[in-house]
């Protein structure tokens, strides 16, 4: 029996295409559990939803048994984030923690707790948890404590703005989509990092690299995800 990957963000941008890359692979593939707040409405042998309300007042236990229950005794093997908001759409700096940083790091306790050793968490370019930038704070937290949780191989994945049509509008990122082409040859060098990438592009690098078994710690931004991706 093999056991599952815990896909966290399922519905989101990237989310959903790691989602749909992960079941496109054979049937003798892991299993894909998706803890999410409302059904997904996509039917798969392979794909097991766990109804929560992820930071509500069930508590970690209970969501913890939930995933359990779904990943049976085969247990998990890793744990892929793409989890993430904005402040606008959170509300305050708190619920935006509490999605970015608390829930990312409550859902890789419980993958690690159920056997998880690789974890990928899907980052933002510039992330630094000593930023004076609010949100590249909480993205550099979130990555450093990720690391500190025992996984023997963790992937940060930091792209810059990402390109794709997402189901909630976000008016700075869809201006930044119609000046992206313009702008992107022009970031060269160190400043490349900054280029806009697509979400499938991200997607597939994510998908790809749970096919990596060395352990340590490695960072990809604007190339490596590039190569990650066209090798996958």
């Amino acid at each position: 029996m093999t056991a599952a990957i815990l896909l966290a963000g399922a519905t989101g941008l990237i989310g959903a295409q790691v989602l749909d890359e992960l079941l496109k692979e054979g049937d003798e593939a892991a299993t894909v559990i998706a803890p999410v707040r409302r059904g997904l409405g996509k039917a798969h042998p392979r794909l097991r939803e766990v109804i929560d309300q992820l930071h509500g007042n069930g508590g970690e236990t209970d969501l913890s048994a939930k995933i359990a229950k779904a990943a049976g005794p085969a247990g998990i093997s890793a744990y892929l984030c793409c989890l993430g908001t904005t402040l606008k759409t959170a509300g305050s700096r708190e619920a935006f923690s509490a999605v970015d940083l608390d829930l990312v790091l409550r859902l890789a306790r419980i993958g690690r707790d159920l056997g998880a050793t690789h974890a990928t968490l899907v980052s933002s370019v510039g992330a630094d948890a000593r930023s004076s930038n609010f949100y590249l704070a909480v993205k550099g937290r979130a990555e450093a404590a990720l690391c500190e949780l025992g996984y023997a191989r963790v992937d940060i994945l930091r792209p810059s703005l990402l390109l794709g049509a997402r189901s909630e509008a976000r008016a700075g990122e869809a201006l930044g989509q119609v000046l992206a082409p313009c702008l992107s040859p022009l970031l060269l060098g160190p400043l490349a990092r900054y280029r806009a990438i697509s979400a499938t592009t991200v997607a597939r690098a994510a998908v790809g690299l749970q096919r990596s078994a060395t352990a340590g710690r490695y960072v990809h931004e604007y190339a490596a995800l590039r190569a990650l991706a066209r090798s996958a």
